[in-house]
């Protein structure tokens, strides 16, 4: 009916998700911003509801408008095809569509121009045990919607992308962008929620007494029903004391270099004396560039750009290609890069090391004129190494001696908003410092930074950070006199973060080089200082900073704090001559604690089927509810209701669906009735002791379709023939997927039949 014609009283949107609800023979559809509800038996549109749960009145209002009748409709999906094509109604319908098509792209187009509220887009559907349908939004918001379409409750409990939805028993399980499960009751209250993947929870599925979850990057994991409960707290304190049985550690060397190139090319000897590995046991390269382009017209092209997802520029990509080149002879491999106007990361990783480093992520930041032009900001780069995350941002901040709140601020945004296209778990580790943990956490206890949520993050660039209160003629006779010590108390950055006004929990490496800026080009050594009129003062404008999982500098490396670094070389590179800055370098020792997940795996068997509480808690989650039915042959006359009666003997929670079977197939259960059979309620809980009456009744057939669009066979005088089925109650518990089936025979006897039964008629057919 959908496709004949080309009419359909569906806007056309696209269909992302469809759901069926048996237990009331409706089907439901979400789009981009919407929901429709169908009846499954006639295949009419019954509603179309805004995410929101308002009700779309232009249905309604055309519907109104409507000069033709169902008989009308009806001949149109009966009549041959030459003769739909001249149908009035196949043009009034088609033109319908077309308006409402249009007028939906264009709430999209606005929604994804901003002009909308896109987030509010739904991105899973699912129906819960008590027949009630659930969907999740891009917003992270859960909405709880009764059977008819209305719009019950919302609930916010994460801020992170609705991916998937799953409902057993009595609980709900929502799967996140970000990697993490949470876990609700049937009245949307929050139980509980753990990081399950490193990326989008794209499906769930229950097999015997777990959940198994599907990632992004296809990995599977499963998880008990009854979690979290008593069962993960036996688990976790013993796995804890058998720890030093998977607890792995591993040393690695990261050289991260920083250079504002200032728009020129390097030489192949600059490039060489800056990026020569001190030691082999470098794994891991990082090189920050700033300036790398500039110019008012590439700028504002950077910034159309990245509106549209794209990045890179020739100046970038030669600078890639040679950075490569220097590091290919030691057998690096680049495994990310991001470019934003001037500023360039990009990361190369020894080809032997490549298996531990995955979940390589980036973002970016303008910091430049109203907050959207790129020639100041950051660039970052996120990845997992061995498991743990680790985070390096590119800055290059606001210039000027006087500009030193300015900075801050530029630091305090790329800090405070830099999102990765896949957003962070939400969590923040326990190896944050007191000081950072003020920074990232505001007065109302709002969710922190992404930045925040990492074992280690490294900062660097040209923060443009000056020295104070000194002349230029002082400054260069304590340079030339190689006094820098003296120096470093003239120097903002210092000042700024010993007050607590920005890099708030970072620290730097002691370094002995001389100021970094102001250089004329090609000219070497420390006479190469800015002599112009301007006569600049030399500064450390180029700087590396971190912070690792330490909470003080006793801490040792442990799964409680899984990074630990240590500095054994930050320097510049004098030699290099191409700019007007030089470039820096620092080498961190890293100390990584891991754990090793195939030993963790097996000694987590290995407790599940030998630790007597916890076989003995397993046994009584599982224990299987008894349901006793107090009728399992049905005769209904006419249209009056019988009633089944189920009753829970057990001090167990049973769960129950009416299922159907289809005829002449009496091995194959379908979760379907007959055209004529109305069950209520199909689905539901039955709690200890209780007693559930579930109603069947012969439907009213009489202005109805079978899926095929014919019309039911109806007797002379109104009357049916006499009809035959079989249902199936099928009873769980809440923890497991064990299901008993009890058989219910249900016979229709119309009183003013007086003919033999010829078997199923179309009213008779399954859908």
């Amino acid at each position: 009916m959908v496709s004949d014609g080309g009419a359909c009283p569906l806007p056309a949107v696209d269909v992302k998700l469809l759901l069926s609800d048996n237990s009331r023979s409706k089907v439901w559809s979400a789009g981009y911003l919407s929901l429709a509800l169908w009846d499954s038996c006639t295949k009419e549109l019954l509603k179309v509801i805004s995410v929101d749960g308002q009700v779309d009145t232009r249905f309604d209002i055309l519907s109104s408008q409507d000069p033709f009748g169902y008989e009308t409709k009806q001949n149109l999906f009966s009549a041959p095809r030459k003769d739909k094509a001249r149908s009035p109604v196949g043009f009034f319908q088609r033109s319908r569509n077309a308006l409402m098509g249009a007028a939906d792209a264009v709430r999209r187009v606005a929604a994804k121009a901003g002009f909308g509220d896109d987030s509010q887009r739904i991105e899973a559907l699912a129906m819960s045990i008590d027949g009630m349908m659930w969907t999740g939004s891009a917003n992270g918001c859960l909405a709880r919607w009764d059977g008819n379409g209305n719009r019950l409750q919302e609930f916010q409990h994460h801020l992170c992308s609705v991916q998937s939805i799953f409902s057993f028993g009595t609980r709900i399980w929502a799967g996140y962008m970000d990697g993490s499960i949470q876990l609700l009751d049937l009245e949307g209250n929050l139980l509980g929620g753990w990081i399950a993947h490193s990326s989008p929870v794209l499906s769930m599925a229950v097999g015997g007494s777990y959940i198994f979850t599907m990632a992004g990057h296809g990995g599977v994991r499963g998880w008990n029903l009854s979690s979290p409960g008593p069962i993960d707290n036996i688990m976790r304190s013993t796995l804890i004391e058998a720890e030093p049985l998977y607890k792995q550690f591993e040393y690695m060397k990261v050289l991260v270099g920083s250079w504002n190139v200032g728009q020129e090319k390097a030489s192949y000897e600059s490039l060489r004396a800056w990026l020569k590995l001190p030691t082999p046991e470098v794994g891991l390269v990082v090189v920050g560039l700033q300036e790398v382009d500039m110019g008012a017209g590439f700028l504002a092209m950077s910034a159309a750009k990245e509106t549209v997802g794209l990045e890179g520029s020739p100046n970038g990509d030669w600078w890639l290609d040679a950075i490569g080149q220097q590091l290919k002879g030691y057998s690096f491999e680049r495994v990310g890069s991001r470019q934003m106007a001037g500023l360039l990361i990009c990361v190369w990783v020894r080809t032997h090391l490549k298996q531990f480093i995955g979940d390589i992520d980036n973002a970016a930041v303008a910091c430049g004129l109203g907050r959207a032009i790129g020639n100041k900001g950051a660039v970052g780069l996120r990845m997992r190494i061995h498991d743990r995350s680790i985070c390096f941002v590119n800055c290059h901040f606001a210039a000027h001696m006087e500009a030193v709140s300015r900075r801050n601020e530029d630091f305090d945004h790329v800090f405070r908003t830099m999102t990765f296209a896949t957003p962070s778990s939400g969590i923040m580790t326990t190896s944050v410092s007191s000081s950072t943990g003020q920074l990232l956490r505001g007065a109302n206890g709002s969710r922190m930074p992404e930045l925040s949520d990492t074992e280690m993050i490294v900062f660097l660039g040209d923060f443009n950070y000056r020295l104070y209160d000194i002349s230029y003629d002082d400054a260069m006779g304590l340079v030339s006199r190689r006094c820098f010590d003296w120096l470093k108390n003239n120097d903002q950055l210092r000042a700024e973060m010993r007050s607590g006004r920005v890099f708030q929990g970072l620290r730097e490496g002691d370094f002995k080089f001389p100021p970094t800026y102001k250089f004329e080009k090609h000219t070497a050594g420390l006479s190469g200082y800015d002599s112009s009129e301007k006569r600049r003062i030399p500064a450390w404008c180029d700087r590396i900073l971190y912070r690792d999982s330490r909470v003080s500098s006793g801490n040792e490396c442990s799964l409680d704090c899984p990074v630990v670094s240590s500095i054994s070389l930050y320097d510049s590179c004098m030699e290099a001559t191409d700019s007007d800055h030089k470039p820096i370098k620092s080498v961190f020792n890293l100390d990584i604690a891991y754990v090793d997940k195939q030993t963790m795996r097996q000694k987590y068997v290995e407790l599940m089927s030998s630790n007597n509480k916890v076989v003995h808690l397993l046994q009584e989650l599982e224990a299987f509810p008894g349901v006793n039915i107090n009728n399992s042959n049905i005769i209904l006359q006419d249209r009056n209701p019988s009633v089944v009666k189920l009753q829970n003997r057990t001090e167990v929670i049973a769960c129950f669906e009416i299922i159907g079977q289809a005829p002449n197939l009496s091995s194959t259960h379908f979760s379907a009735f007959p055209a004529w059979l109305k069950v209520s309620p199909a689905v539901g809980i039955i709690s200890p002791g209780q007693t559930v009456e579930v109603t069947l009744q012969h439907r009213d057939l009489h202005s109805q379709q079978n899926y095929n669009g014919t019309s039911l066979d109806i007797l002379p005088g109104g009357a049916t023939q006499q009809k035959a089925a079989t249902v199936f109650a099928k009873i769980t518990g809440v923890y497991s997927t064990v299901a008993k089936y009890y058989e219910i025979h249900v016979q229709h006897q119309n009183c003013r039949s007086t003919l033999p039964s010829r078997g199923y008629n179309l009213g008779d057919r399954f859908f």
